[in-house]
């Protein structure tokens, strides 16, 4: 069983003639929780849409549990385990919750089937109560939780979560952090992005900052901690 679930290295990308990734190298491990950091605009969506194949790198390569993936289309990486819930959520609004849960659930890579449709339910039992409801009729806070618990309902390897909790209410927020930490205890590695580095990092194995495009700093909460001046210069802490 291959330990190095996604290696991404020397990856550049561009919008046109706009080179938003400056070579980066980032990697996540089986079992490993990852944040992803740093102010607006540093890369940090365009790093996950190449690793997905959303954006396609033009140098640099992107490995998923071993194979070259760089290029390839995102339900080519998809099925090797990778599930995606992108900023804006994705929903499909004019399905029910049941449709949206139920049309993504199958076995994972290995034959897992850890992730059913029961115990989703269970995990957010704010979906239980709304089964008929058709996504455009959940709150915001609603819809990032169906769309958490679609991508877990394809028993994942990797998870990647793009802006945790923008926008949402408080207690919302506080319940989608809760969900992250189950996530982390069931097994399946994680790349969270969110602007509240706080809640970020007590659930994070290690931390990435990115800065214009630039991986600025790599380690543990207590390696970050001991470097304040990272946190007031590139979090605006």
């Amino acid at each position: 069983m291959n330990d190095m679930l996604i290696e991404a290295e020397g990856l550049h990308a561009y919008y046109g003639a706009s080179h938003v990734l400056h070579g980066i190298d980032f990697s996540v491990r089986r079992g490993e929780t990852i944040g992803l950091m740093g102010r607006n605009g540093m890369g940090k969506s365009t790093l996950l849409k190449s690793i997905m194949g959303l954006v396609k790198p033009r140098l640099g390569k992107v490995r998923i549990c071993g194979r070259d993936m760089a290029g390839r289309s995102p339900y080519e990486i998809a099925k090797l385990g990778i599930a995606y819930v992108p900023e804006g959520r994705g929903i499909f609004g004019n399905l029910n919750v049941v449709e949206n849960l139920k049309m993504a659930a199958r076995a994972g890579v290995r034959g897992q089937r850890d992730w059913t449709y029961e115990r989703v339910l269970e995990t957010f039992p704010r979906l239980a109560e709304r089964l008929h409801h058709g996504g455009q009729q959940l709150s915001g806070g609603e819809q990032q939780m169906l769309t958490i618990g679609r991508a877990l309902m394809t028993n994942p390897d990797v998870l990647i979560l793009d802006e945790a909790t923008e926008g949402l209410a408080p207690f919302i927020a506080h319940d989608i952090w809760r969900i992250c930490g189950l996530i982390r205890e069931s097994g399946i590695s994680s790349i969270i992005v969110d602007k509240n580095w706080k809640h970020v990092t007590q659930i994070t194995d290690r931390n990435v900052i990115l800065v214009k495009g630039q991986v600025v700093f790599e380690g543990t909460l207590t390696e970050l901690m001991v470097q304040p001046q990272l946190l007031d210069q590139y979090l605006g802490v």
